[in-house]
């Protein structure tokens, strides 16, 4: 079931859009061309991403807008990645980060993509 505004006054409708199938946790969700994954996961239902680093708590979408590091999961077996800053691309596997390394712990520098182009350099586009 999806949770969308179909028809916005100002953005019109989404009849137009391709669907994109992909996997969350095993699990076939489908999203719409343009859709981020969080995007996707938030229309689809889902709300939990991650796992915090340290208390184990659940994680979700917080800024949207890729300053904070709160929706990372693993896209495509690369940990770390931006939920609401990587577009959703046709069976893409995506897994919830569960305890993803901390981002900001210098020990992990230059391992993990901090940012979307960092990601598609280490071979995110597939």
């Amino acid at each position: 079931m999806t949770k969308r505004i179909l028809d916005h006054p100002v953005l019109g409708k989404l009849t137009d859009q391709h669907p994109v199938p992909f996997t969350f946790d095993g699990k076939i969700y489908e999203g719409i061309e343009g859709d981020t994954i969080a995007s996707a996961l938030l229309a689809n239902g889902v709300r939990t991403l991650r796992e915090h680093e340290h208390s184990g708590n659940p994680r979700g979408i917080y800024c949207n807008i890729g300053h904070c590091f709160e929706c990372r999961c693993t896209v495509d077996n690369i940990s770390n990645v931006r939920a609401c800053v990587t577009p959703i691309e046709e069976n893409m596997i995506v897994e919830s980060g569960k305890k993803q390394p901390d981002p900001l712990n210098p020990n992990n520098e230059g391992t993990l993509p901090r940012t979307y182009k960092e990601y598609l350099e280490q071979g995110g586009d597939k």
